[in-house]
């Protein structure tokens, strides 16, 4: 009975939202593969297809808290279902569209319409299954989506060997139309009864949380430099610094994307089972964290290791929204969750922004040589984005140190702690949520 109810919501709620996450990351990715046809097709100059391509970010970021909220307060099958009509439209837009304005128009509807396609989903797993399942279920659904980073390369350029760029937009947005009509009528509704905790459902409730403030910078920081260096300066760099070639790149772009889709569902497995042997998400994040810094140093120091090592490390990281947004999900109750995912998500991207245009600005400075940047403008350009990711750590890891800094003091001088600065504990709205029993008490 119990078998048959959890495979019953696998298929009717994480499903459903997981095709439309990986729907997401295939737009996202897409325009990386189809850059040259777009060029030749439309005369679109480099300057035009960046603020083409980057429009869907700028877009998606912007729509992230509003979309939290509306999440909170409706529901994630009414509004996932509607933007992703919104993001079948633009993409039919897309494949017709000759003009550069229209094509902007399009492709901003199309990060509209995907916006919630990941906060849709983890609401939706914080709503229907199990509080202690919740972080595993998150890497499923992320590794599942990512699938959709695989799709935009080797297999889509096989695709578009017998058609061309228009029709497989064509196609996209007929897969979109249809996954948003399957969400609205295949997913149910879920009813909750609001915490009894005196703490306001709100957005302003998230961002006077100081231990929302505490994650932010560290998770924006090294989440949004992985997507910023995997979805563009990874192959500046093989070509410029590695000296490969157009094929050599390609291949290691699959091998990155293939790694992106099992490290979601390896930073979910670890999750789950680290947080039963009694460590908490904040001590796996911190920890992943700095596994990505040393990545980063080094390929930024040329240490004799295989770049792609290191680089697969980045891909990876990638994917640790799923532990960022585990501990989120320790720290608010259901009735915060849109809102709480939704802002920190606006920080992962918009960061993902700045990294990306910020790097571009520092290569510059440097001269290129037979066409290729030198080593140190990428060395520069890396290694300032790093020190802003090692202030952040510190600034995470702070309540740990001061913690650790009392307890010696008192074991120094033989009196009893000071307990004051020590972390908060993410058990705080826990005991006190209350929630329909996920077994039987929904209406199918």
């Amino acid at each position: 009975m119990q078998i048959s109810i959890a495979w019953r919501r696998i298929a009717r709620v994480f499903l459903p939202f997981a095709a439309g996450h990986y729907l997401s990351y295939l737009f996202r990715t897409i325009n990386a593969l189809i850059a040259g046809q777009l060029s030749s097709d439309t005369g679109l100059g480099t300057a035009d297809l960046g603020l083409l391509t980057s429009v869907y970010f700028l877009v998606f970021a912007a729509a992230q808290i509003p979309i939290g909220i509306l999440l909170d307060r409706f529901g994630p099958r009414r509004v996932q279902s509607v933007l992703l009509l919104v993001a079948a439209v633009g993409a039919g837009l897309f494949a017709v569209s000759t003009g550069f304005l229209s094509m902007l128009i399009a492709r901003a509807m199309i990060g509209l319409g995907v916006a919630a396609a990941l906060t849709a989903g983890l609401k939706s797993i914080i709503l229907w299954f199990p509080r202690q399942q919740v972080a595993l279920l998150n890497g499923y659904m992320i590794m599942l989506g990512s699938l959709g980073a695989v799709t935009a390369t080797a297999p889509a350029e096989h695709l578009l060997a017998w058609m061309g760029w228009r029709q497989l937009f064509e196609i996209l947005a007929v897969a979109t139309g249809a996954t948003a009509i399957l969400i609205y009528l295949v997913v149910p509704e879920r009813v909750i009864i609001p915490s009894t905790v005196s703490i306001p459902a709100t957005l302003s409730s998230v961002f006077r949380d100081r231990r929302f403030w505490r994650i932010a910078p560290l998770s924006a920081t090294c989440v949004g430099s992985a997507w910023s260096l995997q979805g563009l300066w990874v192959s500046p760099w093989l070509m410029d610094v590695e000296r490969f070639d157009h094929t050599a790149v390609v291949g290691r772009l699959f091998i990155m994307s293939i790694v992106l889709s099992g490290g979601a569902w390896l930073f979910g497995m670890m999750v789950h089972y680290i947080k039963r042997a009694g460590i908490g998400a904040e001590t796996i994040f911190a920890m992943v964290a700095m596994l990505f810094i040393a990545a980063e140093v080094v390929l930024i120091l040329r240490a004799p290791l295989p770049s792609i090592l290191p680089w697969s490390i980045v891909a990876i990281f990638g994917t640790a929204t799923v532990v960022s947004f585990a501990v989120i999900a320790d720290y608010f109750p259901p009735e915060l969750a849109g809102r709480a995912n939704g802002a920190l998500n606006v920080l992962h991207f918009g960061w993902a922004f700045l990294a990306q245009y910020a790097t571009g600005l520092i290569l510059e400075q440097w001269p290129t040589n037979e066409g290729h940047r030198t080593v140190q403008a990428y060395q520069v350009a890396f290694g300032l984005n790093v020190a802003l990711q090692i202030a952040a750590l510190v600034w995470y890891a702070l309540p740990w140190g001061r913690s650790i800094a009392s307890w010696m003091n008192s074991v120094l001088f033989l009196k009893p702690a000071d307990v004051s600065y020590a972390a908060e504990s993410v058990g705080l709205y826990e005991d006190s949520v209350i929630l329909l029993p996920a077994d039987d008490d929904a209406e199918w």
